[in-house]
């Protein structure tokens, strides 16, 4: 239960999950993300250091700066955790009746749009900054 709870710490900061899905695009360095984010340098690299120390992600250094990459594989054992609690009507410790897994279901759905819209306004955001 440990690695559950250490996870939800983790991904319970927005602006952490912000910094996951722009590394999902490849190495980014503090300064570039600071910038994606609109936040300061400082705020990005405190971040990271949680990020860095859960597993999450990799630093490289290349001349002065230093880039951040995911550590995939990482993220994948996140999800497997993370999904032990999935709220989508799956199984979830035992059996569910169909009429509860469909109304879990259709909600977990109504979710996935809403997540699949926020997805696309930050897709914008970052394609105005490059």
């Amino acid at each position: 239960m440990k690695i559950e709870a250490e996870s939800f710490k983790v991904f319970s900061v927005e602006t952490r999950i912000r910094i996951i899905e722009l590394l999902k695009g490849g190495p980014l360095a503090v300064n570039s993300l600071a910038e994606a984010l609109g936040i300061s340098q400082s705020a990005v690299s405190q971040h990271l250091r949680i990020l860095k120390q859960a597993g999450l992600v990799a630093d490289e250094r290349k001349g002065y700066h230093i880039y951040y990459s995911l550590n995939k594989d990482r993220l994948d054992d996140c999800q497997k955790e993370l999904i032990k609690v999935c709220t989508c009507g799956c199984k979830l410790g035992g059996e569910k009746r169909a009429a509860d897994s469909r109304a879990a279901l259709l909600e977990y759905k109504e979710r996935l749009k809403r997540e699949l819209k926020e997805v696309e306004k930050r897709i914008t955001r970052l394609e105005k900054v490059r």
